[in-house]
């Protein structure tokens, strides 16, 4: 019998998400997922695989690496979804895109030769292709998808303004200063509890963030004032959550507000402020490049941002026009200088 497979999504008793596509190795594979991601990242994981197993038409264990390769080259050509955003002046699908399929795919079947229990003895996603000088050196591998670097966007001071007067309560603009004033992710935001919420320390308790790395981080008085209006005024005083931000109206009154709710706000806002482009994590963006324009140090702003890595911090430095100015001016003076010694 072949395996169709179809993704899946209900809930335990406990509130917990379940995501399955119908096959038992896959589905315990998102199970095992569970206590690692967040339910984004899952339902991700499982559309992936989705997109994947429909392409090829084979069980996990007959999945060769001609199949992957075969996989990519539909993928870049477009072929095989057309739902997903295209590159530019292309058919195909992002080289972002791409990867991430080909990462989830890798994760499966590095769980499965973990497990032992099946006839997976490698994982059929290469990890590259080996490069021509591999025995001069360390082996190294070009990777299957090359993705571009490419610099995140900032909003404008302009379109910031625009942006904070189409909103329309308290607690939606609490929310966006604490991505612009603080520079926290969206999943960040919608997590705070009461108690994360430093009021007198000017500072906010991040509990659960990105590869479960907590943080206290200081934030702008005007987001603790803007805080405190949506709390005093707007926040429901009945319901049961410890969740800070929470629906307003409606039938779900009261309850944690969701990543789509979320987004739906955004939404919502940049229609009505005209404007093309305000994610929550352009937001972030804007947020760490004002920062470090401000002259706050790479190190600061990587603790600012929770990023595990100092290299993922650096990309603001290029975001920073003034700094990036005036270290090439100076650079610029000295060379000067060194070649009017010399005629001398």
């Amino acid at each position: 019998m072949r395996w169709k497979p179809v993704v899946v999504q209900s809930k335990r008793s406990d509130g917990s998400l379940v995501v399955t596509v119908g096959h038992p190795l896959a589905d315990a594979y998102l199970e095992f997922l569970n206590a690692r991601a967040r339910p984004n990242t899952i339902r991700a994981v499982a559309f992936d695989l989705k997109v994947f197993f429909s392409f090829v038409d084979k069980t996990p264990v007959r999945v060769t690496s001609a199949d992957v390769m075969s996989f990519i080259t539909v993928q870049r050509s477009g072929g095989a979804d057309s739902k997903v955003v295209k590159i530019d002046r292309s058919d195909g699908l992002s080289p972002r895109t791409i990867r991430r399929r080909l990462s989830s795919v890798s994760g499966f079947y590095a769980y499965l030769m973990v497990r032992d229990d099946t006839s997976v003895t490698r994982n059929p996603v290469p990890r590259g292709l080996v490069t021509r000088h591999q025995r001069s050196g360390p082996r190294r591998r070009v990777p299957l998808v090359r993705t571009p670097v490419t610099l995140p966007k900032v909003l404008s001071p302009a379109d910031i303004d625009r942006l904070v007067v189409a909103l329309r309560t308290e607690r939606d603009r609490a929310m966006v200063d604490a991505m612009l004033l603080g520079g926290l992710r969206r999943c960040e935001v919608l997590g705070l509890r009461l108690e994360d919420i430093r009021s007198g320390e000017r500072k906010v308790f991040v509990a659960d963030g990105k590869g479960g790395r907590q943080r206290l981080i200081p934030m702008s008085a005007r987001f603790f004032t803007t805080l405190a209006r949506y709390l005093d005024h707007e926040r429901p005083n009945d319901v049961s959550t410890d969740a800070v931000f929470v629906v307003l109206k409606g039938p779900t009154r009261g309850a944690p507000l969701s990543a789509f709710g979320l987004d739906e706000i955004m939404r919502g806002a940049r229609r009505r402020a005209g404007l093309s482009q305000a994610s929550c994590h352009q937001l972030r963006h804007t947020c760490f490049t004002r920062l470090r324009e401000a002259g706050m140090s790479i190190e600061a702003l990587q603790a600012q941002a929770g990023h595990a890595s100092i290299e993922t911090t650096r990309v603001y430095l290029h975001l920073t026009n003034e700094w990036l100015a005036g270290e090439y001016l100076k650079a610029r003076k000295r060379i000067d200088a060194d070649r009017l010694a010399v005629i001398k």
